[in-house]
């Protein structure tokens, strides 16, 4: 039998999806992984050097194509930093949705705490670049040190933010994940008016939505 074709390693990681979806359990080795989808193995090492830079690739993958996405729309390009920022959580998490089954898979082991993932690690170098690129307005303070701190906490934020979101997502039984939306508008206006020192009323709102919420509390 003709060995197959890979043409990216978009290949690879859709073959990586369906192996463990259909298995429950990735693969045990490279050499098994090649044989079932009928490839060289050295195909494999071009693009990656283990699955655990697969399974990080699939996580920037789709970072990835939501700001394709975006990127497509002249709205977005004309948003200011906080409507930008909504758009992606919406559309990345659209993706996400997409994809639930595989999600929920790969986040298991790590799903009560998803900053501890390290099929995440790519996406978070991904996603901490796009929150500095969107140069989001920050108090003002003259010294250089202190600016340094402020935007590094400003990024660290941000991806404490998504990974309790996407935890969020794991958990949201509610239909479309109408829940999550809910938690992306108002987690986003509330951290966004807290840098601009207006955040009394958006955190009141968000602690009532959370108080109320089984989903966060289960």
């Amino acid at each position: 039998m003709a060995k197959k074709k890979i043409s990216t390693s978009t290949d690879l990681i859709s073959y990586y999806m369906e192996y463990t979806l259909e298995h429950n359990a990735a693969p045990k080795s490279v050499y098994i992984f090649a044989k079932k989808y009928n490839f060289q193995e050295e195909i494999f090492y071009k693009y990656f050097g283990n699955f655990d830079a697969l399974k990080q690739t699939i996580f920037k993958t789709f970072f990835d194509n939501t700001i394709t996405l975006l990127e497509k729309s002249d709205d977005y390009k004309s948003y200011e930093s906080r409507n930008q920022l909504l758009s992606f959580y919406y559309s990345f998490f659209e993706l996400l949705t997409a994809n639930r089954s595989y999600v929920v898979y790969a986040l298991e082991d790590n799903k009560n705490n998803l900053t501890k993932s390290k099929s995440l690690k790519g996406l978070k170098h991904s996603f901490t670049k796009y929150i500095e690129s969107l140069n989001i307005p920050l108090l003002e303070i003259k010294q250089e040190t202190l600016d340094k701190i402020q935007n590094t906490t400003l990024k660290e934020t941000a991806w404490l933010q998504l990974s309790l979101t996407m935890k969020y997502w794991l958990k949201d039984t509610s239909p479309s994940f109408e829940k999550t939306d809910v938690f992306i508008e108002k987690s986003v206006n509330t951290s966004f008016d807290i840098l601009n020192t207006k955040p009394i009323k958006s955190i009141i709102d968000l602690g009532k939505f959370l108080y109320k919420d089984k989903t966060f509390n289960n």
